[in-house]
């Protein structure tokens, strides 16, 4: 008699990367495949923007200096026809690109050159978040939901939900940070235990930007929140009971 159970294998994330300069995409296509991801070349948006609408990725690595088009337009595009995260990678060392990067939805940002090491990590990172993968390794139960202030949210669909009923979806960013606030409600969390990364630069503001893209869907007056307090010189905390179930 046969015993052995049938058992179903999730298959590897798939990445498209956006690049024009061959070489690059080369180096980016191997790093991630050498991880165990899948992983599709296109050389510039018009390419991407087509095969979109046959196939959805689980992450995008995006170059922002594209021939044909502006890579944060094609952010955008992303943004509204894909529920994927974003990583840039972009040789542009100006803090307003990296900040319009994360405010147009991507998850984070890998400057030019790069070591191949980090932006493998920074993948993952962003497929962590996402759950992708991952759900054995997580011992999460999906189905959890966090109810807050009137609001109901379900990390694994980034889905928020008013007193009303009204729906919002989050960016993976969004969601990442709010998830890992109301799990520890009335502690004081750094930029790095937000970011879950351990690397995190003194001046990198990208979890500014995500904070402050949560108060404006949360709090009633953005400017002088209740939810989500600044904690000068140490992090941020979410003030108020969290109920997860």
């Amino acid at each position: 008699m046969n015993t052995t159970a049938n058992t179903t294998t999730a298959p590897p994330p798939l990445v498209f990367v956006v690049e024009d300069e061959p070489e690059i995409a080369r180096l980016i296509t191997s790093a991630l495949q050498a991880h165990g991801m899948r992983c599709e070349w296109f050389h510039d948006g018009a390419a991407l923007m087509r095969h979109l609408a046959a196939e959805q990725p689980d992450a995008c690595v995006l170059d922002l200096g594209l021939p044909d088009m502006d890579g944060m337009a094609l952010l955008r595009h992303i943004a509204e026809r894909a529920a994927c995260g974003v990583l840039i990678v972009t040789g542009r060392d100006h803090t307003a690109d990296r900040v319009m990067g994360l405010e147009q939805g991507a998850d984070d940002y890998v400057l030019k050159p790069f070591e191949p090491r980090e932006l493998v990590a920074r993948v993952r990172s962003v497929l962590r978040r996402r759950g992708v993968g991952l759900a054995a390794q997580a011992g999460r139960d999906p189905r959890r939901h966090a109810s807050f202030a009137g609001w109901r949210f379900n990390p694994a669909t980034h889905q928020l939900f008013d007193a009303e009923g009204g729906e919002t979806t989050l960016s993976t960013a969004e969601s990442t940070v709010l998830q890992c606030l109301l799990e520890r409600p009335h502690q004081i969390l750094t930029r790095d235990q937000l970011m879950g990364l351990r690397d995190v630069s003194p001046l990198d503001r990208s979890i500014d930007v995500r904070i402050s893209r949560l108060r404006r869907k949360l709090e009633d007056d953005p400017q002088n929140p209740r939810l989500i307090k600044t904690v000068y010189g140490a992090g941020y905390m979410f003030c108020g009971p969290v109920t997860w179930g």
